[in-house]
């Protein structure tokens, strides 16, 4: 199965910058964060189904290189993709992108780990299968 493409745009707002003007680094993660929910809704699970159902996708890692820097009032495509997958964690690519071009800004990870709240947010969490309807909906290939 091949990996789907997820992108979410996002516009670089003052906040969004250092002094200079120029994105402020943390911002990217921010970003990888925001899209890995919104990928997750687009597969399904937005963020009322995984409390509902007691569920989370904590870190485990996360890395940006920072290529070259947008300024106040781009706007900004951010492209996910599925890296890698396995019973209970997943990895995603995050590359940014000024919208309508080719040229990165950033390429970023994150892996994370699906689980479950014991008895509810706020409990011990517990590493859990990754749903096959989310593999599926990723690309990824079944367990």
């Amino acid at each position: 199965m091949a990996a789907v493409t997820f992108r979410l745009r996002r516009s670089l707002s003052w906040g969004d910058c250092d002094p200079a003007g120029i994105i402020f680094y943390p911002t990217y993660y921010r970003w990888m964060d925001a899209a890995t929910w919104s990928l997750l809704a687009e597969c399904g699970w937005p963020g009322t189904r995984m409390r509902e159902e007691h569920l989370s996708i904590p870190l485990l890692d996360s890395q940006c290189a920072f290529v070259a820097s947008p300024r106040f009032g781009d706007e900004i495509e951010v492209r996910s993709t599925l890296e890698r997958i396995g019973r209970s964690s997943f990895a995603l690519r995050h590359e940014f992108f000024l919208l309508g071009e080719d040229r990165v800004l950033a390429r970023g990870m994150e892996a994370r780990v699906w689980a479950r709240y014991e008895a509810g947010p706020g409990t011990t969490l517990r590493s859990t299968p990754v749903p096959d309807e989310l593999r599926a909906a990723l690309g990824g290939t079944p367990a």
